[in-house]
């Protein structure tokens, strides 16, 4: 048997052909959509230059959008969510479940953590060897945690999650954009080839409609590609477009997360316009660009903007639980962030970050 290394070499050299694919049928769009129809085929400058100029825009936003999907590295949790050594120590040299458990809530005491397992247990990965902050799943595709992880992506060859979501969003927008523009604009001539030159020789076909063999077979090609394209995106989208509303990864969506009172699809959910600023930011001039601009941060400080929405989350967990055990302890929890945040401003010191879902409004990469 190859060496296990050997064979991650090799899934990772196979995990990039989808996106080779995407990149080469891109290509392919751009040549025939630029060249061969509006070069070389359509005769008026007024409409070439229209469906170049729009052209051009849905194609750098695609390209960009695609692009900060595939290379935003997936976010992990930070350092405080990792068993201390003597902690390790003790968890690897314990056989006993219950007594691995104890371990373990005595680690997570003071980590902002409120879903379980199945079983009530705190979420551990072995793996990574760490515990998991709510909404962090294991990729065994890219081996490591993933904050808020929505599903592995083959098209993108990446996980999508926390640091890319909006991207992936915006890929999907941009692409169903793009082939619908494609389609729209493709339509005409596609219509033309097959209703006025397709039993006539080339020297009788009729000016503008396609009389070269080369650009008919781009013309069809393009349309059908951009029609089964759109279909497919379409709903892809609309179902994370629902996600977002409802403030759930596709995770979530097939298995609802279980707090310490029981499952609760909607545990998470602020609210359509809450939720849908969790993926997209404060500040709506960036909504449409491929731009890092959530007020939620992973690894930055806590300040006084930090807690109200914090707290918004505490109290939908309270409301959706009746108030019970959870909205004490989140509330608890609440009131200590406050206090640090106070502390913080009057001392002038940072406060490291321990929770998977604060906002931070500044951030833009």
């Amino acid at each position: 048997m190859a060496p296990s290394h050997v064979l991650r070499c090799c899934q990772r050299v196979v995990g990039w052909i989808p996106v080779l694919f995407i990149t080469a049928v891109a290509c392919w769009s751009y040549y025939a959509f630029v060249l061969e129809l509006c070069v070389f085929t359509i005769k008026s400058n007024a409409e070439k230059a229209v469906y170049m100029v729009i052209f051009h825009l849905l194609f750098i936003m695609f390209i960009w959008s695609y692009w900060k999907t595939i290379f935003s590295r997936p976010a992990n949790p930070s350092k405080e969510f990792c068993l201390s050594k003597s902690d390790k120590e003790l968890y690897e040299r314990e056989e006993r479940q219950e007594f691995q458990q104890e371990i373990l809530k005595r680690a997570a005491k003071d980590l902002p953590i409120y879903t379980t397992t199945g079983t009530r247990a705190i979420r551990y990965c072995d793996r990574c060897q760490l515990i998991k902050p709510d909404r962090c799943h294991h990729c065994s595709t890219c081996d490591v945690c993933v904050l808020k992880m929505d599903h592995h992506c083959p098209w993108v060859n990446n996980c999508v999650g926390f640091s890319n979501y909006k991207f992936f969003l915006l890929f999907l927008m941009y692409s169903l954009l793009y082939c619908l523009f494609i389609a729209a604009t493709v339509l005409q001539y596609f219509i033309k080839f097959w209703t006025l030159c397709r039993s006539k020789s080339e020297e009788s076909c009729p000016q503008n409609e396609l009389p070269d063999t080369r650009a008919k077979f781009h013309v069809l090609f393009l349309f059908f590609v951009a029609a089964m394209f759109f279909i497919s995106i379409l709903s892809l989208f609309s179902y994370h477009c629902w996600l977002v509303g409802k403030n759930r990864s596709t995770i979530e969506a097939f298995r609802a997360p279980l707090f310490r009172n029981g499952p609760e699809k909607d545990g998470f959910s602020l609210g359509f316009s809450k939720n849908l600023r969790e993926v997209f930011g404060d500040e709506k001039k960036y909504w449409l660009l491929p731009m890092f601009t959530r007020y939620t941060q992973l690894f930055h400080s806590f300040s006084p903007t930090h807690t109200h929405i914090y707290c918004d989350m505490l109290n939908a967990c309270t409301r959706n639980f009746g108030g019970i055990s959870i909205g004490r302890q989140a509330g608890r929890h609440a009131e200590d962030l406050e206090h640090r945040d106070r502390d913080t401003k009057s001392s002038g010191k940072t406060q490291v970050y321990l929770g998977p879902v604060l906002p931070n409004r500044n951030i833009k990469t």
